[in-house]
């Protein structure tokens, strides 16, 4: 007979809460993965059954076995009370915030918030009566000082997206929870591995699975994960919507779930080992990553994380444009291109200073965000040296 994993996992490591969560091989004729359940339609056996919504399952937007493994599992490893899937993590992120504001309401979001998340407030939340004020990053505990009688919830991210501001999270909640509202937090740079939401004062915790949790760069997912208190409303509000990714990219999300220790501390490694090597290069001005000693947020860091991602930024001294082209057109290892969490190593120019209003970006020279995959470091940093030397000499 196959076994079932024990029920109380408490007691075990991260690794294996990672490999037990969410699987019940005892019910799934002894398969170690839950399968993929494609279907809109359940059959009820009887009217009696019908009428009164007897069974666990009553349609496909209501759940599968599927949805559910991944919905428990990542619960248990966020030490959440509930779960919601979205099609991606810019889903994920509207649902949170639909969840827990209202016409009239006000909405208090950091500076360094990912972009997408800023036109949907400016934009669908603005235009349906919801006041968006934005606030430096760093603020901390100051941020009692932007509240107003109608603020309903503050959006945190940390570290800041591209620019890798550390906040302190618990101190804004501590702040917006004596006013009794609602702590949102963008978690995808860490994932509950990293920095686990709820116990830090989180009320809605939004990951982008489209990054770490899937770890090959093949799939888009969100997930939102409640405490006991923001549950309710956040069930209803995906209720209202039924925002259902697919059956196959949900079963990839499981996939990488457990593996995602493994990888994450590996890209944790050899991002701050290639942070630090940028860091002595004589082209660079200064690196953006929390793990390092001398950079602004690292005492939070410390405090809060237990680990760092692979991601962080590289503001380069001044250079010309073409210059820049030439380091960035001619590397072989690392692809241009948006997101990030797979295999593969990653790099993209950014400049914020068109949309953030709170605090200013003058960085100095010209910044880069770079993803570090599961490459040879020695590869990369060979790679990276030939384009220093085209940027160079252009």
């Amino acid at each position: 007979m196959s076994k079932t994993p024990p029920r109380d996992r408490g007691r075990f490591g991260a690794d294996t809460r990672l490999v037990l969560a969410g699987r019940d091989p005892g019910a799934q004729h002894g398969f170690v993965n839950t399968p993929i359940y494609r279907g809109s339609t359940v059959l009820y056996p009887t009217y009696d059954d019908i009428k009164h919504r007897r069974g666990r399952y009553n349609y496909g937007t209501s759940g599968t076995p599927t949805m559910d493994a991944l919905c428990e599992a990542w619960s248990e490893i966020a030490g959440a009370a509930g779960t919601v899937l979205a099609p991606s993590g810019l889903s994920a992120l509207t649902l949170a915030l639909m969840s827990c504001v209202s016409a009239g309401d006000h909405l208090l979001v950091t500076d360094s918030a990912y972009r997408p998340t800023r036109i949907f407030c400016d934009g669908v939340l603005a235009r349906y009566g919801v006041a968006v004020e934005y606030y430096d990053p760093v603020i901390g505990a100051g941020i009692a000082g932007l509240m107003r009688d109608k603020t309903r919830a503050v959006l945190v991210e940390a570290p800041g997206s591209q620019t890798f501001e550390m906040q302190d999270v618990p101190a804004i909640a501590e702040a917006m929870h004596a006013r009794g509202g609602t702590v949102v937090m963008d978690n995808t740079w860490a994932t509950p591995l990293l920095f686990p939401p709820h116990e830090r004062g989180v009320d809605l915790a939004v990951e982008a699975g489209t990054k770490y949790l899937s770890g090959g760069s093949d799939l888009l997912l969100g997930l939102v994960s409640a405490n006991a208190k923001h549950y309710p409303a956040l069930k209803r509000t995906y209720e209202h919507f039924a925002p259902c990714p697919g059956p196959e990219d949900i079963f990839l999300g499981l996939r990488g779930l457990r593996t995602m220790g493994l990888r994450l501390r590996e890209h944790g490694a050899r991002g701050l080992a290639m942070a630090e090597w940028f860091q002595a290069r004589p082209e660079v001005l200064r690196v953006l990553h929390p793990g390092l000693p001398d950079d602004p947020g690292h005492a939070i860091w410390k405090r809060d994380f237990s680990g760092a991602s692979g991601l962080f930024g590289v503001i380069l001294k001044p250079v010309s444009e073409a210059g820049l082209a030439a380091f960035l057109d001619g590397l072989e290892l690392f692809g241009m291109g948006f997101s990030w969490g797979g295999f593969e190593s990653l790099v993209i120019p950014f400049d914020p200073t068109v949309y953030r209003t709170a605090t200013r970006w003058q960085p100095g020279g010209p910044a880069l965000r770079f993803h570090i995959g599961l490459e040879d470091p020695e590869d990369l940093k060979a790679d990276l040296e030939a384009g220093f030397a085209r940027m160079v000499a252009a």
